[in-house]
């Protein structure tokens, strides 16, 4: 008990130290070590890394980074994390550039909880790379996609800590829209169109609006250029410094702006027209961006309409943490939750679960074995009401666990009668007098 002490002072210190970094976007050689680096420093420093709970927490961090969840966004579920067992999990995403994503982690506990937030990008061997994570005294992140792959959000609170959670996945988009009261629904002419009889693509997409709407600036930043040329008429570049690109107006009726202003993002900069070669057609504006290095790229998922807010119900919070068993003929354990995911295994009827979290829908389980996965909610019943009662013919060790090196909670004399609630391979979930649960072998 003293030594259980000891490690809650050295947890409380540990949380006063990284509790005020902060990062932000990140990755290359000079990337500052995140809250969750600093708090795992910090357990070596304290030599808690060469105890189990320790261990643990580290192990768990690095599992959820090879076996995560694949999502679409948005998303939202429901889960819980005990005190007495370290938790962190993974979710997938496929993060296009010019996305905004925001990851929300609202935690309900007796004790105020850190939860560490990582964002890593995979490359083709899967292997993490981080990019960016949340404050240490935040549960919220925002972050910007630079480029087009599959990234991993790893969510992992602090040691000795109880907790339901609620997360939150949206994505918007990282500009503002360019033309005043429309939206990515006005877009008519596509990046990579043939234009010139295809001798040159089209740079960019347009947006057919009325003569003197509204040009708007799609980010803080400084006007490099306004001016005049053959294509585009009266156009206008706008430095956007913070990701290295140049936002382009072109077919304008005419500018508001000079070189070297500052604007920010909503201001306007111009007026639509159809200036240049699109004397011939109705007025429209023209909007390109432009990198450092890569020159025109798609402007589309920059300005394309957000995905709205989550609308899965998370699982109700007095559910998590119950036992659960197949109610069905067969359970279908998936990889993630949805009817096409991969099959992680098939249970025959009254196998056990344990719910840790997932929506109204879909939930996530933990099957005996310590792998995570959902199976739909109509496949599933609680496992409160027995299936049957039998006499013990010998005496039986109650197990805290399936397995054969489970600690032993209590030794069972022969003739005991017990409760069976569920299955698990070779062993059966049971309540004994008192409402005590545990595992026995099948006899």
């Amino acid at each position: 008990m003293q030594r259980f002490f000891k490690i809650l002072l050295i947890l409380g210190l540990i949380a006063s130290v990284t509790g005020c970094t902060s990062t932000g976007p990140a990755g290359g050689l000079f990337q500052s070590a995140s809250p969750h680096e600093q708090y795992e420093r910090s357990l070596t420093d304290a030599k808690l890394n060469r105890t189990a709970l320790g261990r643990d927490w580290v192990a768990a961090g690095q599992r959820a980074l090879r076996d995560s969840i694949k999502i679409s966004v948005p998303y939202r579920e429901s889960g819980y994390f005990s005190a007495n067992r370290p938790f962190a999990i993974g979710y997938r995403i496929n993060g296009q550039r010019g996305d905004r994503f925001t990851i929300r982690v609202e935690v309900q506990g007796q004790q105020e909880a850190s939860v560490f937030i990582d964002v890593f990008a995979l490359d083709d061997r899967k292997q993490p790379d981080r990019m960016v994570s949340a404050k240490a005294d935040t549960n919220v992140l925002n972050w910007e996609v630079r480029r087009t792959q599959t990234h991993l959000i790893r969510i992992q609170p602090e040691l000795l800590r109880s907790g339901r959670y609620v997360l939150t996945v949206t994505r918007e988009p990282m500009l503002s829209f360019p033309v005043k009261g429309l939206t990515s629904r006005q877009i008519s002419s596509y990046f990579g169109v043939p234009r010139d009889g295809g001798r040159r693509r089209h740079e960019g997409v347009d947006i057919f609006a009325p003569r003197g709407t509204p040009a708007l600036a799609g980010s803080d930043g400084i006007i490099s250029r306004v001016g005049v040329n053959q294509l585009g008429g009266n156009v206008v570049f706008l430095s956007d410094n913070a990701r290295n690109q140049n936002l382009y107006y072109a077919h304008l009726d005419r500018s508001t702006v000079t070189d070297g202003q500052r604007v920010s993002a909503g201001d306007t900069i111009g007026f639509v027209g159809n200036t240049g070669n699109a004397r011939t057609t109705t007025p429209h504006l023209h909007f390109g961006i432009y990198t450092v290095g890569e020159g025109a790229v798609d402007p589309l998922p920059y300005i394309r309409l957000g995905t709205g807010p989550a609308r899965q119900d998370p699982l109700a919070t007095s559910r998590l943490g119950d036992s659960v068993r197949v109610s069905a003929t067969r359970g279908v354990v998936r990889l993630a939750p949805h009817s096409d995911a991969p099959i992680i295994q098939e249970l025959p009827r009254s196998s056990a679960l344990i719910l840790l979290g997932g929506t109204s829908v879909w939930l996530r389980v933990e099957l005996p074995d310590g792998r995570m996965g959902y199976v739909t909610n109509t496949s599933v019943e609680s496992a409160v009401k027995s299936l049957r009662r039998m006499p013990l013919p010998r005496p039986t060790d109650l197990l805290d666990a399936a397995d054969p090196r489970a600690a032993i909670i209590q030794e069972l004399p022969g003739n005991t009668v017990v409760e069976v609630l569920a299955i698990a391979g070779d062993f059966q979930l049971v309540r004994v007098s008192g409402g005590i649960t545990g595992w026995i072998v099948r006899t």
